[in-house]
């Protein structure tokens, strides 16, 4: 990256990437085309048919980012055209840099103007860098280093204007007004891929700051926290906030010492001391990346410096191996087992992907870093040559995982580049998939997939490798002996060193397998592959903080089953599902409980596709169809209903468990189950009813599900809220059957077998408890409603909140024709338009209502908190009411709250307000999936599995339970905020 360098997007002499369609070529043709009427270069550019051109029109045609800056801004793709892309890179990263500059004599600018300065350098620095990205003409270690060279600049030039800013209010005292941050004592330390100048295309930044007491800067140290504590608000403002002119960077505080309970910005001195005496090995791992960016440059350094000795130990460090792996599980899915899906796999955090070759570089770094210190480096690839010249790895090894790094980055970058969101998760259609092929310059979605999964295979097997060996070099676990009937000495120390409190409990229990008092012990075979699989079984079992707990519910599990050789075979041979296993005894007790109660269940993991898999409705379907088909009558068919519920229940379970799909898939998933089966189960019954009782003339029937069954948010463990609606021909007085009814008996009666059906307790177990709360009237209406007195209903008597919840009513099943006459009934309901005061009233005193009866029970109750579901599912249902009191089209009844949000509240809510809202949800989604998943009842921090918090953890990409209760606390608040000034409270 020099001056010298000359290259032109001009210049290049064939497209790598090819347009999404010829429709979408046309398109970007004709936008070029408009764009050329004020740019004669763009002009130029659209006459003549040249490779230049056919990339330019492939690009805007694949990315909608690209193309809608370029249509905003023409002159922008005329001057990157036109120029050498360093220098024009060069000058917005100059531009950048120097933001701060321009007031009047030394006098700081205003936030606004740095803001718009910041804002239009990121524009055209990331449009330059995606266009020679995706030409080619740059590779991804280019990409993140401008990119990683642009934050540098943009945060340094918005700390020099904050520190210049409290200079003129008296806060501070800067030395020099030219260059405030010189000897200011001020660290900020940029962390993560910024640190390593690794960043991607549309990373958010992570950033440490401490600061020197007694440098000049400082007036008073007494007020230092509270003064750094608004500038690190306002940096954080200055980056992130969503203007006109698009945002900087998303910015990141939380990797701060205790974030929970610190403020922002702390004295150097107490982080040297946090460090020296509660540092955690995944702060030592994060630090390995850890840079100066900003501030006084030289006393970051110095900062640094005197942190080796924390971050690499003077001795091999063979005992924080285990704590990494606990830091693997807390962000990563469950590796090794199945095939890797290619559609929905998570680039960054899914199996094979970027963070596990991070993981391969940082342990080893940290292991063998103390005692070499060209083993320091930040950098992946570097790192990665590095251990290979100091002979820790082999060298095909480190060129096999540099090459998947730089692929998996690239992928990352495209992903991005789409519409410049912050995800690592590819696309989950073959349209999106195809998108991101033709980005890579594959010719088609297949090669793209078979190219993809040959490079996480690979970082997976290698991944596997290091922790093998490590193990290996770690010792072997010692004396496993249980023969006899005492207990061995030896034995009960090596169960006490590899993690088990109760070491006479679980030597008892193993000595139960041995004498062959289950049926799954019993033949000789099967003790043989159980006896060779114990000691691993002991130290995957032992890694968990209990142990014995999850031990002893593999004990029930096995108990349970009707014969163990081919478990236990499988379980010798595929490390993956042992792990599985030892991760659902010692994470999920409700899970373990329903293996154990019914092992049958666990057939399904068997099935090697099972991760790779997506449970889309078409999936389910095929597999409810094929176990229920043999049926031969009413109860046999119930009963498979059950089962085969339950079955896909626990592996849907199995799947967010592992992280193969989020918390908001496992909700459409849970969601189409609950359908599928309601359906089955409506056509049984109604089957069942008519040998008995015959047809009503003219009679139809439709389910509609109510709350999280309409909007396709149901968690493992939710009930089912359903309304039954009917119709019949008005002449009619009772049914043709053997034992006729009048209308409303026999359709009272459809809605009694129904709710049996579903929720009766038999040795199958149940298929959904039955709410039907929400039906006009409540508990007090009769439990199956006419369509014509439930439109009556709705357009004269329901409350605000029964419109609320009308919001999420979506019809399951039954007659189409009154399934269309229901889903008019919600549309003209839903686009009433309404009196925006009295509807504010309402939810207000509603929500008021909810937080006087029924109080959270501490901050992990993500529905009930301030700030949480219940709040967000409010501002989704009130903007879905007043919106055509705006003039705006009400989403369809039954739409999600994300997608009631994503489609509403673009108009009706601030950006920023927007943003949080989404991100409170997902959040919230993901965790209380993940919970519900789990356990039973209300979660318990304290009596939580520590497998649970570890995957909460995971599922928020925190680091420890600390840190997750800090951003729920965060992001609860300003959700709260926003609900009050939304909901005018």
């Amino acid at each position: 990256m020099t001056k010298t360098d000359t290259r032109r997007l001009g210049d290049i002499q064939a497209s790598p990437i090819r347009p999404a369609s010829q429709t979408e070529m046309r398109s970007v043709l004709s936008d070029l085309k408009d764009m050329g009427k004020s740019e004669p270069t763009i002009a130029a550019l659209v006459a003549v048919e040249t490779p230049v051109r056919d990339f330019v029109v492939a690009a805007f045609s694949l990315s909608p980012f690209l193309r809608d800056m370029a249509v905003a801004r023409p002159a922008m793709l005329a001057e990157v055209l036109e120029q050498t892309l360093t220098d024009y890179l060069d000058k917005r990263i100059g531009v950048a840099r120097n933001a701060w500059r321009g007031g009047e004599a030394g006098i700081a600018l205003s936030d606004a103007e740095i803001m718009t300065r910041l804002r239009i350098a990121k524009r055209e620095v990331a449009f330059a860098v995606a266009l020679a990205d995706l030409s080619r003409l740059f590779d991804a270690r280019e990409t993140t280093r401008w990119l990683s060279d642009f934050a540098g600049a943009a945060v340094s030039a918005t700390v020099d204007h904050l520190l210049l800013s409290a200079s003129d209010a008296g806060k501070l005292h800067v030395l020099d007004k030219d260059l405030p941050s010189n000897d200011s004592g001020v660290v900020v330390l940029g962390m993560g891929k910024l640190g390593a100048f690794e960043l991607n295309y549309s990373s958010d930044i992570d950033l440490v700051v401490f600061y020197e007491p007694d440098a000049a800067l400082i007036r008073d140290p007494a007020d230092a926290p509270e003064t750094f504590g608004r500038l690190l608000r306002r940096l954080i403002r200055i980056l992130q906030e969503r203007t006109g002119d698009g945002y900087v960077f998303r910015t990141d505080l939380r990797l701060r010492p205790d974030p929970g309970a610190t403020p922002l910005a702390i004295p150097v001195e107490a982080a040297m001391l946090y460090y020296e005496g509660r540092g955690q090995n995944w702060e030592r791992a994060a630090f390995i990346k850890a840079r100066p960016v900003a501030g006084d440059l030289k006393a970051g350094e110095n900062f640094l410096r005197e942190l080796t000795p924390f971050v690499f130990r003077k001795y091999l460090d063979y005992a924080a191996i285990a704590d990494i792996h606990s830091i693997k599980r807390q962000i990563h899915a469950h590796k090794g087992h199945g095939e890797i899906a290619v559609k929905g796999h998570n680039i960054k955090l899914g199996r094979g992907g970027i963070r596990e070759i991070e993981f391969f570089v940082q342990t080893q770094q940290l292991i063998a870093g103390g005692r070499m210190p060209d083993l320091r480096l930040r950098a992946t690839e570097p790192m990665l040559a590095g251990l290979a010249k100091a002979n820790w790895i082999d060298t095909e090894t480190a060129e096999e995982l540099t090459a998947a790094y730089w692929f998996l980055r690239d992928v990352e970058h495209r992903i991005q580049m789409v519409r410049d969101e912050q995800t690592h998760i590819l696309p989950t259609t073959e349209a999106d998939l195809k998108r991101i092929a033709y980005m890579m310059g594959f010719a088609d979605g297949a090669a793209f997939s078979n190219a993809l999964s040959k490079v996480l295979k690979t970082v997976e097997r290698r991944y596997s490798q290091l922790f093998e060996q490590e193990a290996h070099l770690s010792g072997e676990a010692g004396n496993l002996v249980f023969t006899g009937q005492k207990d061995d000495p030896d034995t009960l120390e090596t169960l006490k060193s590899l993690g088990f409190e109760r070491p006479q409990d679980i030597s008892r229990t193993i000595r139960t397998w041995h004498y062959g008092r289950y049926r799954a012990t019993q033949s000789v075979e099967a003790r043989e592959r159980l006896t060779e699989l114990t000691p691993e079984l002991l130290r995957v079992f032992g890694q968990n903080k209990r142990a014995d707990e999850a031990l002893l519910r593999f004990d029930q599990f096995i108990s349970g089953l009707p014969a163990g050789i081919q478990l236990f075979s499988l379980l010798g041979n595929n490390p993956g599902l042992l792990s599985l296993i030892v991760n659902i005894m010692s994470t999920a007790p409700r899970l373990a409980d329903i293996i154990a109660g019914r092992p049958h269940v666990f057939d399904g993991m068997l099935d090697p596709r099972l991760l790779a898999e997506l449970p889309t409705r078409a999936y389910l379907a095929e597999r409810i169809e094929g176990f229920v088909s043999g049926a031969r009558h009413y109860e046999d068919i119930l009963d498979r209903l059950r089962i085969i519920a339950a079955e896909q229940r626990f592996l849907i379970g199995i799947r967010l468990l592992t992280g193969a799909i989020t918390g908001a898939q496992a909700g459409h998933a849970f969601t189409d189950l609950a359908d599928l089966i309601i359906a089955a189960a409506l056509d049984a019954v109604l089957a069942e009813v008519q040998v008995v009782h015959g047809t009503l003339a003219g009679g139809r029937v439709a389910v509609i599900g109510m709350g999280k069954l309409g909007s396709h948010e149901l968690t493992a463990g939710s009930d089912v809220d359903l309304i039954l609606l009917y119709d019949y021909a008005q002449d009619t007085l009772e049914s043709d059957g053997a034992k006729p009814l009048d209308a409303v008996r026999y359709f009272t009666r459809i809605t009694q077998r129904l709710i049996a059906a579903l929720s009766a307790p038999t040795a199958e177990g149940v298929l959904y408890e039955v709410d039907m709360r929400l039906r006009p009237s409540g508990n007090k209406g009769p439990v199956a409603t006419r369509i014509n007195a439930f439109a009556k209903y709705q357009r004269t008597e329901a409350w605000t909140w029964e419109h609320m919840a009308l919001t999420r009513a979506r019809p399951l099943c039954g007659d189409q024709s009154l399934i269309m006459e229901a889903e008019a009934i919600f549309g003209e309901v839903l686009g009433q338009k309404r009196d925006v005061s009295k509807v504010t009233a309402d939810v207000a005193e509603m929500r008021g209502l909810i937080d006087k009866e029924k109080p959270p029970s501490d901050l992990w109750d993500f529905k009930l908190i301030p700030g949480g579901l219940v709040d967000i599912e409010f501002i989704a249902q009130y903007l879905a009411l007043i919106a055509p009191a705006k003039d705006l089209p009400p989403p369809p009844a039954g739409a999600s709250t994300f997608d009631v949000l994503k489609v509403l509240g673009p108009t009706l809510m601030e950006p920023a307000a927007l943003d949080t809202v989404l991100e409170a949800l997902s959040l919230f989604t993901e965790l209380s999936q993940m919970v519900r998943l789990c356990i039973e009842g209300d979660f318990e921090l304290k009596d939580a599995p520590s497998g649970l918090v570890d995957l909460l953890c995971r599922a928020a990409d925190t680091p420890d339970a600390k840190v997750l209760e800090a951003d729920i606390r965060r992001l609860s608040k300003a959700v709260r905020r926003i609900f009050q000034g939304i909901v005018k409270v």
